[in-house]
């Protein structure tokens, strides 16, 4: 009986599509900023992913088969976090630091949670926060280059949102293309909606939280970013930092959204107002990463508030 009523960890797919074409459709809808990642930043780009990607799918090897679980590295579920670190690393950054950053992303945030399905943060997010933490200097140099196209440098080798904090303008092309500073995967605009396009098409994500999370970004820089509804700084918002790979790739991850379309809509909204929150009024020029983990945090409150009531429950109760 035990065994019957027994429910598997998420994502819970409602269809004939499996698990695994879902990751390999999001692999394929990553290699458009993957492929602009290598273009702007050059080899040393490709490496870098290369290496958290091999890091994430062995850590998940060796610890299943010495845990004597079932090796799961076939799923792809690996190989994308693997992808989504690589691609918020900024090309300047040492080997060791995405070989350090998959090794947390598996064992720690995702493996001693229960693996697939059962960790409680994004784990490429997660592990890239512990990295700005624990070596903040490699994180934050922002001076490579190297690549085929040549970067619009900001103020020495700044992101641009760390340019526009600092009140300089920023091209508003170089944002939407790619070639300026930033992490490998974060910076072309273009390359990210074209794999975001190609999964809303497949129907591989929804649009409730990338959407209501950019347009409630949007309104929060209009309401508190002290430019009001200058048409320019937003969209120096909106295509500078982590925000579209955030939006588009790591907000929408089956583990750790709610399931609800009503509580999708409700996290839309805290990552975007987090976000404009951590970006307006924080230190730092980002804040894409945090506010996706505090998000994630609060994915049970969100889904107990809007889960819809049982059918007979709540209703008033009538004297015969």
């Amino acid at each position: 009986m035990g065994e019957l009523l027994h429910v598997s960890s998420s994502p819970h797919i409602r269809s004939k599509v499996t698990t695994d074409y879902l990751m390999k459709m999001v692999i394929v809808a990553l290699m458009p900023a993957t492929v602009a990642g290598v273009c702007f930043f050059g080899w040393k780009a490709l490496l870098l992913v290369c290496l958290s990607v091999a890091t994430c799918v062995a850590t998940e090897g060796i610890y299943e088969t010495l845990m004597h679980k079932p090796l799961t590295i076939r799923d792809g579920s690996a190989v994308i976090t693997g992808l989504l670190l690589g691609l918020n690393l900024p090309a300047s950054a040492p080997w060791w630091i995405p070989v350090i950053g998959g090794v947390f992303a598996i064992l720690i945030v995702k493996q001693l949670f229960g693996g697939l399905g059962q960790n409680i943060m994004n784990p490429a997010l997660a592990a890239r926060c512990f990295l700005l933490l624990s070596f903040t200097g490699q994180m934050t140099n922002f001076t490579a280059g190297g690549g085929l196209v040549k970067l619009v440098d900001t103020v020495s080798g700044a992101t641009p949102l760390a340019a526009v904090k600092a009140g300089e303008k920023v091209d508003l092309l170089s944002l939407f293309l790619g070639n300026t500073q930033g992490t490998i995967g974060e910076t072309s605009a273009l390359a990210i909606l074209i794999g975001a396009v190609f999964l809303l098409v497949l129907k591989v994500i929804d649009w409730r939280i990338p959407c209501t999370y950019i347009g409630s970004f949007a309104i929060f820089v209009i309401l508190f970013g002290g430019h009001g509804a200058d048409g320019y700084y937003l969209l120096e918002q909106l295509l500078g930092g982590g925000l579209m790979l955030g939006a588009w790739f790591m907000a929408t991850d089956y583990v750790t959204t709610p399931i609800t379309k009503r509580g999708q809509l409700v996290y839309g909204v805290i990552l975007g107002c987090l976000t404009g929150l951590f970006r307006i009024f924080g230190a730092s020029a980002e804040g894409v990463s945090y506010a996706i983990i505090f998000g994630n945090l609060l994915i049970p409150v969100i889904e107990r508030l809007t889960v819809p009531t049982a059918f007979g429950k709540g209703g008033v109760k009538h004297e015969k």
